[in-house]
């Protein structure tokens, strides 16, 4: 049963200081940080869940477990093993005394990458390189993988974090939407039945859903509109949402309300942004206005040279082009007039000065004629 505090939280908080854009990415670290805590007795909070981690030692010890884990139910339901993807390499790795970001610690991280890749076969999607953990580069793609890491061992009948309970749950009421309180008392036949030494019968408590229309209330009503976004309720944790009525499942983690996409997992708040034409708008609306542009914008990129030319000529330029077209006899045309003498050849003139009249600091780039 959900306590009512976080209940509350989550009412309060529908919205957070931080951008919907990444507030998916924080309920997940909350959900690994807590399931790492119960697994293995660590201290790892969200706010520091990559410094907790960046040695890779409880990485490689959790792949270990994941392997013996499924070793177990390799023997124990030889059937269901066969149709599926069992790891049987353990991870070597350094323990102690290892500093973060040193060699040892990347040599743990990189060896569980090649478990993950080679024995689990995660797809390249999900994935992060040593350097996004170590250099906290790639945070997403880090949180994704080790969520893929938990779904698999789940399937092993480990301990799952709750994002992947609520996942199980939805697939039992999909296989069977008449199935009574499937959803509703928070069960995992999965896990239950295929319980095994790995985290056999352990189960992280499970919000309720009483309350949870109470909050997608909450957070529908921040749009102030006289038309609001769509969301009807068709039953607990189930939504049609927009003019084509999709299906989502909703679900309360903490203090976040997510939404089941795909194959995986939203925040409300930004899966509205996302949809909601209106919310769409005003965040458009809250970027900032475009820098003006001096002249009409090009479909290529423009070189110095097209820049220069876009510029106005300076009236001394335009002076001493008249009077060198005047000069120079045009291939193919008419003579130059009669009244201007004819350079003798190998004759050098002066430079010449400035045009009169004109007030232009300009110069022409060269004195003599070519």
């Amino acid at each position: 049963m959900a306590d009512q505090s976080n209940i509350q939280s989550a009412a309060s908080k529908s919205i957070r200081p931080f951008r919907s854009s990444e507030e998916y990415l924080e309920a997940m670290k909350e959900d690994l940080a807590e399931w790492f805590n119960t697994l293995y007795e660590l201290d790892v909070q969200p706010d520091t869940f990559l410094e907790s981690l960046e040695t890779g030692c409880a990485l490689c010890q959790h792949a270990n477990n994941v392997t013996r884990s499924a070793g177990d139910f390799q023997r124990r339901h030889p059937a269901a093993a066969a149709r599926m993807r069992v790891p049987r390499r353990e991870v070597v790795f350094q323990a102690r005394n290892v500093a973060p970001g040193s060699f040892v610690a990347r040599d743990n991280v990189s060896n569980f990458i090649q478990w993950c890749r080679q024995d689990l076969g995660i797809q390249d999607v999900l994935m992060f390189e040593t350097n996004d953990l170590v250099l906290k580069k790639n945070e997403k793609n880090f949180v994704l993988c080790l969520l893929e890491v938990a779904r698999r061992g789940a399937k092993f009948g480990m301990l799952a974090p709750m994002l992947i309970q609520m996942e199980e749950e939805i697939e039992e009421e999909m296989r069977d939407p008449t199935a009574p309180g499937a959803h509703r008392e928070g069960r995992a036949p999965r896990n239950r039945a295929l319980g095994s030494a790995g985290g056999g019968g352990q189960r992280l408590a499970l919000c309720d859903l009483r309350n949870l229309d109470e909050l997608v209330r909450e957070i529908l009503g921040c749009c102030t509109c006289p038309s609001q976004f769509p969301m009807v309720k068709v039953s607990e944790g189930k939504y049609k949402v927009g003019d084509s009525n999709a299906l989502i499942f909703v679900r309360v983690l903490r203090s976040h309300v997510m939404v089941r996409v795909g194959g995986g997992w939203d925040t409300l708040e930004h899966y509205l942004d996302k949809h909601d034409p209106c919310r769409c708008a005003s965040l458009s609306h809250r970027l900032p206005p475009a820098r003006p542009q001096a002249f009409s914008p090009q479909k290529a990129a423009a070189s110095p040279s097209t820049l220069r030319r876009a510029e106005p000529p300076c009236p001394g330029d335009r002076d001493r082009d008249r009077d060198r077209d005047r000069r120079l006899p045009v291939p193919g045309g008419c003579p130059p007039p009669s009244g201007i003498p004819k350079p003798s050849a190998g004759a050098v003139l002066p430079p010449r000065g400035p045009a009169h009249g004109s007030g232009s600091p300009c110069r022409s780039p060269g004195g003599a004629l070519r």
